[in-house]
């Protein structure tokens, strides 16, 4: 099990919807389970980027959701 796997099954997170814009402007409304699926993809680099903010984020009891939201920004799509 790596660590994304264990830190969302630990976090037990509430399933959300976040409302993010395309570039053409766009509404989109992505759910958390579609930008932790995309999180699980990353590797390399962007992977241990994203590892640090959500051990950061944890360490000082922020809210996850919120960086999630910020990553479902480029997952929107222009229509």
């Amino acid at each position: 099990m790596n660590f994304f796997d264990t830190f969302f099954s630990e976090k037990n997170l509430v399933e959300k919807t976040y409302e993010v814009v395309s570039p053409n402007g766009t509404p989109n409304l992505i759910p958390t389970s579609a930008v932790i699926a995309g999180i699980k993809t990353t590797q390399g680099e962007e992977a241990k980027k994203i590892e640090a903010i959500l051990r950061k984020i944890d360490f000082l009891n922020g809210d996850v959701h919120h960086f999630l939201a910020h990553l479902a920004q480029p997952m929107a799509i222009d229509f």
